[in-house]
């Protein structure tokens, strides 16, 4: 057995492994047979040869578990960086529709403007929702204090005391988790 700390072994083991794979096609059927055939003549010299034998199988798992490791690692690492790529691809096309108002606002009407400007809108509520953003948008429903962030209570004869009467700002979730909860204007009870 190697007198070598095991991170060493397990590294070049690795190493080897690699090496061993790219040159196995190039190895010589009786050399193989030739060492498969040789057998130990005393029984150190079998135990020897099973220590032997199972150190170089401890070393290969070793390997293939760092192997394994580091592939899982970069696996995550191009997850984590790449996450978003999709979404900002959608993304793009609110952008060129915003650019192209900007560039035609010189020249077009007030109702093109509004069109175009509608137009964008509903084009980033749909890439929002294909991605799991829903809108949070709670008047006349009860105050949900998961949900909603009260800025003020008013009193109010049409609506019930505790429900949402004005939304000053939308909220929004991800997948059901709140990522802005909605401002609201609470009927005071």
């Amino acid at each position: 057995m190697n007198a070598e700390r095991p991170e060493e072994a397990i590294k070049e083991k690795a190493i080897e492994e690699e090496a061993i794979e790219e040159e196995s096609s190039e190895a010589e059927p009786e050399l193989l047979e030739a060492l498969e055939e040789q057998e130990p003549e005393t029984p150190a010299g079998e135990a020897e040869a099973k220590a032997q034998e199972n150190w170089e199988r401890y070393l290969r798992a070793a390997a293939e578990v760092e192997n394994v490791r580091k592939r899982a690692a970069r696996d995550v690492e191009n997850a984590h960086k790449f996450a978003l790529e999709r979404f900002g691809r959608e993304l793009l096309a609110v952008k060129d529709g915003l650019e192209m108002a900007l560039d035609a606002s010189e020249n077009a009407s007030v109702e093109s403007l509004l069109e175009g400007s509608k137009a964008t809108l509903k084009l980033l509520g749909s890439t929002m929702e294909r991605f799991g953003v829903q809108v949070v948008d709670p008047e006349g429903e009860p105050f949900d204090p998961d949900l909603h962030e009260a800025i003020s209570v008013q009193p109010s004869e049409d609506a019930e005391p505790g429900s949402i009467v004005t939304v000053v700002q939308k909220g929004y979730t991800l997948n059901g988790r709140l990522l802005r909860p909605a401002l609201v204007i609470v009927a005071e009870g």
